[in-house]
C-alpha cells in the first residue's frame, strides 16, 4: 500500500470504507475519495416526461468522469453515482384526487434534493430535470446548498398530429375533446396527442419554469427549448455542461450569486412576455425565497408593478400554445429563447448585466450564441408583438384581499367588454361537483356564468390542484354554444388552461377568505382596468355578517375546520393541511417561518427598471 493510501485511511478507516468501494464500482481513483464531490441528479416518474432523464444523465455522468483523476488538465474531484428524486405526472392526474400531490411534488423534489447535496457534500452538481413542479423543487434546493450547480431541462415532447388532418397535437387538445359524443374521436385524439418522449410541449407551466429557469442564470439558455429526443442533449450539451460546472467551481460562482433579485425580476417579465403559466406566480416566491429573499411581493416585485408591466410595457411575443398556434420544438427551430432573450434585452426590458452559470452575463451569453432576430411568426418583435399587453395580471378586490388572485390574460378567448366581466356565480364544492356536473348536465351552465371552485387552495383541498380538465371542457363548452362561462377559483390552474379563468383567490375558502362566502346568483365582477374581482353582495355589511357567520358556526361544528375541506388522509397530506402557505408565499410547506428570515439576504428595493415602451 502506498504512502498516499495510508494516508486516506489511517484515521477513519470505517468512513473510507464505502467510499473506496464506491470509487471501485465506478472505477475512479481511490485517491480521490477525499477531495470534493460533483455528481448528477434527476427526476423519475410514471410517465413519458421522465422517460428521457436517465440517458441524459448517465451521458452527463459518463462525461464528468472522464474528465476526473489526476493528470494535467482532468478535475481532481470525488465522483458519486447519480441520483434520482421522485416525481409525478401533472397531465395523468387532472381532475383527479392524486392531483393534490402535484405541487406537494415540488417540496418533495425540495426536500430530497436537499437531503442529497447537504448529506453527500456535494461541491457540484449538475441536474436533469424534468415535468412542471421538480424543476422548481430542484432550483430550490440547489439554492439553499448554494454550491456550483447547473441546470438542464430533460426536454420538450415533440407535437402529436391528427390522424384526420395535419393540425399538431398536445396534451390539452385531448382534455378538449371530453365533451365530444363521438368515443372514437375521443380515442384518436388521445392516441395520438403524445407520441414520444419529454414533457409538456406548449408554452405551460413545464415550458414557462424552463425559461424562467434558464433568463434566472441558471440553465444554458440554448439548451431550454432542444426536444427530449434532440441528439444534442446526448452528444454535445453533456459535455458542455461538464465545462461550465468546471468554470463555476475554479470561480467559487455559486446559485446565490446568480440568482438575484434582477435576475428573477427577469425571468417574471420574461414569464409575461411569453404569455406564461398563471404557476409562475406561484415558483417564483419559492425560487426566491430559497435564495434568501423573504417576501417576494415587497422585495422582487410588488402586484402594482407587475400589473404595470404587464399593462403597459411588456407585449406577448410569442404565438404558442395554449393560446396560440406554435409548440416549444418550433420555438427552437427558429432560434429557440435566446430570440426572445434578444428582443427583450434590445427593447430595454431585461437587465442584461446579470451573472448566469456558463460564467457571462446574460447579455454576454445572448451574444455569443449569435441569436437570430425574431421571425414575425413563431416570435414576434417588441415592436410589432403578438399581443400588445403581458400575459398575465394580478388582481385585488372584496374576494381576494391577498392581492393574489391570478389571470392569464393571454389565454382570455373573450368576455372581457372594456376590460370588464360581469357574471352570476354558481357555486360548486370542491372541483370533483364540478366535474360531475359538466359531465351529467353541461346545458345548466349560461353565458356570463361564473363557476366558483372552492375548498382547492394549499390547505383546504389540501395540495391547491389545477383544473385543467375543468377549463378544458369549460372552453370547449364555450366554443361550441359562443358563450363565455369564466371560472374563479382558490386552486390553481395548469399552463395549458385558457378562457377567462381566475386562481389563486386569497385568502382559500379553508382560511375563511371572502370566496367561501359566495352564492349562488351573486354578481362578480372582473374589472381589469381596477385590477379587482369583486362580489357585489360582500359590499353590504350585514350580507357579509351574516355568511361569515354561517361559515364559522359550520367550523365550530366541525372541530375546527370546515366541512367542505378535503379529506388528509396521509401524512404528507397532514403535513400540506397544516404547514401549506398561501399562494403568495408560494403554496408551499413552510411550518417555520422563521427559516425565511434567518436565511434573509440584506437587499434593496432600488434596481433595473424595465424601459417604458409607451413613454414619450
Amino acid at each position: 500500500m502506498s504512502n498516499n493510501n495510508i494516508v486516506l485511511i489511517d484515521r477513519h478507516p470505517g468512513r473510507s470504507a464505502q467510499t473506496i468501494g464506491i470509487a471501485r464500482e465506478l472505477d475512479t481513483d481511490p485517491a480521490l475519495i477525499h477531495e470534493p464531490s460533483v455528481g448528477v441528479v434527476g427526476t423519475k416518474g410514471d410517465s413519458q416526461c421522465y422517460l428521457g432523464v436517465t440517458t441524459k444523465v448517465n451521458a452527463i455522468h459518463t462525461q464528468l468522469k472522464s474528465r476526473i483523476g489526476f493528470k494535467d488538465g482532468q478535475l481532481k474531484l470525488r465522483l458519486i453515482q447519480p441520483e434520482y428524486t421522485i416525481a409525478t405526472s401533472d397531465g395523468i392526474r387532472n381532475g383527479t384526487l392524486e392531483m393534490r400531490y402535484s405541487l406537494i411534488g415540488r417540496e418533495v423534489t425540495n426536500d430530497a434534493l436537499c437531503e442529497h447535496l447537504a448529506a453527500s457534500g456535494l461541491a457540484g452538481v449538475i441536474a436533469v430535470v424534468a415535468c412542471d413542479k421538480p424543476p422548481v423543487g430542484t432550483l430550490a434546493a440547489i439554492l439553499e446548498h448554494n454550491e456550483p450547480a447547473i441546470i438542464m431541462s430533460d426536454g420538450a415532447i415533440r407535437p402529436g398530429k391528427s390522424p384526420n388532418s395535419d393540425e399538431p397535437l398536445d396534451i390539452v387538445s385531448a382534455y378538449q375533446v371530453a365533451g365530444h359524443p363521438d368515443p372514437d374521436h375521443q380515442f384518436d385524439i388521445a392516441f395520438h396527442a403524445c407520441p414520444g418522449i419529454g414533457s409538456c410541449g406548449g408554452m405551460f407551466t413545464y415550458n414557462t419554469m424552463q425559461t424562467f429557469i434558464g433568463v434566472v442564470g441558471m440553465q444554458p439558455l440554448h439548451m431550454v427549448a432542444a426536444a427530449s429526443d434532440d441528439e444534442r442533449r446526448t452528444n454535445t450539451f453533456p459535455a458542455e455542461l461538464v465545462g461550465y460546472l468546471e468554470d463555476m467551481m475554479a470561480k467559487g460562482l455559486r446559485p446565490r450569486d446568480i440568482v438575484q433579485r434582477d435576475s428573477i425580476r427577469n425571468a417574471v417579465i420574461v414569464a409575461m412576455a411569453i404569455g406564461g403559466s398563471t404557476n409562475v406566480v406561484l415558483h417564483a416566491p419559492e425560487i426566491a425565497r430559497a435564495a434568501g429573499y423573504v417576501d417576494f411581493w415587497k422585495e422582487i416585485m410588488t402586484p402594482e408593478e407587475f400589473n404595470y408591466l404587464s399593462q403597459h410595457v411588456v407585449p406577448v411575443i410569442t404565438d404558442a400554445r395554449p393560446y396560440g398556434h406554435y409548440s416549444m420544438i418550433d420555438i427552437d427551430q427558429i432560434g429557440g429563447v435566446p430570440v426572445i432573450v434578444n428582443e427583450l434585452l434590445d427593447a430595454g426590458l431585461l437587465n442584461g448585466a446579470m451573472m448566469t452559470c456558463t460564467g457571462e452575463t446574460l447579455a454576454e451569453q445572448v451574444a455569443r450564441l449569435g441569436s437570430p432576430r425574431a421571425d414575425g411568426t413563431v416570435v414576434y418583435s417588441v415592436e410589432t408583438p403578438y399581443k400588445p399587453t403581458g400575459g398575465l395580471r394580478i388582481l385585488g378586490g372584496n374576494l381576494s384581499p391577498d392581492f393574489s388572485a391570478i389571470l392569464k390574460l393571454a389565454g382570455v378567448e373573450g368576455g372581457l367588454e372594456n376590460n370588464v366581466f360581469r357574471g352570476t356565480a354558481r357555486v360548486f364544492e370542491r372541483e370533483s361537483s364540478l366535474l360531475e356536473a359538466l359531465d351529467t348536465n353541461p346545458d345548466r351552465f349560461q353565458n356570463n356564468d361564473i363557476v366558483i371552485v372552492r375548498y382547492e387552495g394549499p390547505g383546504g383541498a389540501p395540495g391547491m390542484p389545477e383544473m385543467l380538465d375543468s377549463t378544458s371542457r369549460i372552453t370547449t363548452l364555450c366554443r361550441e354554444r359562443d358563450i363565455v362561462v369564466a371560472l374563479m377559483t382558490d386552486g390553481r390552474f395548469s399552463g395549458g388552461s385558457v378562457g377567462l379563468v381566475i386562481g389563486h383567490v386569497g385568502p382559500e375558502a379553508a382560511l375563511g377568505g371572502p370566496i367561501a362566502f359566495i352564492e349562488d346568483g351573486d354578481e362578480i365582477i372582473a374589472d381589469l382596468n381596477a385590477n379587482e374581482v369583486n362580489c357585489t353582495a360582500l359590499n353590504d355589511p350585514k350580507i357579509l355578517a351574516k355568511r361569515k357567520a354561517a361559515w364559522e358556526k359550520a367550523v365550530a361544528d366541525n372541530d375546527g375546520s370546515h366541512p367542505n375541506c378535503g379529506i388528509a388522509d396521509t401524512r404528507l397530506l397532514q403535513r400540506a393541511r397544516h404547514s401549506a402557505v398561501p399562494a403568495t408565499r408560494g403554496g408551499g410547506l413552510h411550518p417555520n417561518r422563521e427559516v425565511w428570515v434567518r436565511n434573509a439576504r440584506d437587499v434593496s428595493v432600488s434596481g433595473f427598471v424595465p424601459e417604458n415602451r409607451f413613454r414619450p
